[in-house]
């Protein structure tokens, strides 16, 4: 009998599975390329092994179990009558390795991407999430994910080209942030804080960050970084370089969660005075829709683009009539 041993290329050589290691030393004859990952871990066993490209057809014909340890990989090939036993497996989020190397050797080997700098690319972290936006609202989960994988592909690019700083980060340290992050932020989950629901773990969220930048003002204070003491608030962090309408609806939802009153909203939106052929009145009323529509629960700016979705519908309907 063949086995066909397939092992992953993403999982360290020797971390076999006890059904692997037992193949291995029953076997009256196991087969591997030259160069298989596999073979220094199959010395330090002690168990014998014959490198070649395929295994020996006679062999396999003399009676008995032979095992064959085909180059890592996905598919591994298995000819007809053969068993497949899998050595190895990969956790989830396991191919985000592929994708760690291949940006590595992009970096090294392609003139575009080795020339890319976080300034150059600074684009495509606004461009490529609207596309996936896009995506997720046209309903085709093929080209959401496609599009997922682009916005990743910035996350990993900027991490590779920080790492070649002497004072840079990696990948891993981007990941070990989040992950710390998503543990404080989590006391329900990962400490002995209970909840009673969505809402509070909302409130529980903003108390943690409010901490967390208080904790870091001291810190930057004591060190010398900075000599302000300004008090921190709500809207600190609130990035002013995304579109209006969303800084709009962030600004209010931040505020309202701190408990600012809602009057404030209304009254930024008749500071603008009165029309008097400016424009400044239709930056008041759409501050306005923005109130209205938070206070209805609704998001402004997926309520606009849904609008805008369905005026170009009609234009197209229009067009082909």
């Amino acid at each position: 009998m063949l086995i066909v041993l397939a092992t992953s290329p993403r999982v360290a050589p020797g971390l076999l599975s006890w059904p692997a290691w037992q193949a291995l030393r029953s076997a009256s004859a196991v087969y591997a390329p030259a160069g298989h990952p596999q073979l220094p871990a199959l010395d330090e066993a002690g168990i014998a092994y014959k490198v070649a490209d395929e295994p020996d057809a006679a062999s396999v014909s003399a009676g008995g179990t032979v095992v064959w340890l085909p180059e890592p990989r996905d598919d591994a090939p298995v000819p007809p009558g053969a068993q497949l036993l899998r050595g190895s497996a990969d956790l989830p989020g396991a191919h985000l390795l592929d994708l760690v190397a291949t940006m590595d050797r992009l970096r090294v080997e392609c003139p575009w991407d080795s020339r890319q700098t976080h300034q150059s690319l600074a684009p495509h972290l606004l461009e490529e999430p609207y596309e996936a936006l896009e995506a997720l609202e046209s309903g085709d989960d093929r080209a959401f994910c496609e599009e997922l994988g682009d916005v990743l592909l910035q996350v990993v690019f900027h991490a590779r080209i920080a790492a070649e700083r002497a004072d840079g980060y990696t990948i891993d340290d981007v990941a070990d942030g989040i992950v710390a992050k998503l543990v404080r932020r989590h006391p329900h989950v990962f400490a002995d804080v209970t909840v009673s629901g969505a809402e509070e773990v909302y409130r529980n969220w903003d108390e943690i960050k409010k901490a967390e930048k208080e904790e870091k003002r001291i810190r930057a204070e004591r060190s010398g970084m900075t000599a302000t003491t300004s008090v921190p608030s709500a809207l600190d962090g609130v990035p002013f370089g995304q579109p209006a309408l969303a800084l709009a609806a962030q600004l209010q939802r931040r505020a309202a969660r701190a408990g600012v009153p809602a009057d404030l909203a209304r009254l930024a939106a008749d500071d603008v005075g009165e029309p008097d052929g400016s424009g400044h009145d239709i930056g008041r009323a759409l501050f306005q829709l923005v109130t209205r529509a938070r206070e209805a629960g609704r998001d402004p700016e997926l309520e606009l683009r849904a609008a805008a979705r369905r005026y170009r519908d009609r234009v197209r309907a229009w067009e082909r009539s």
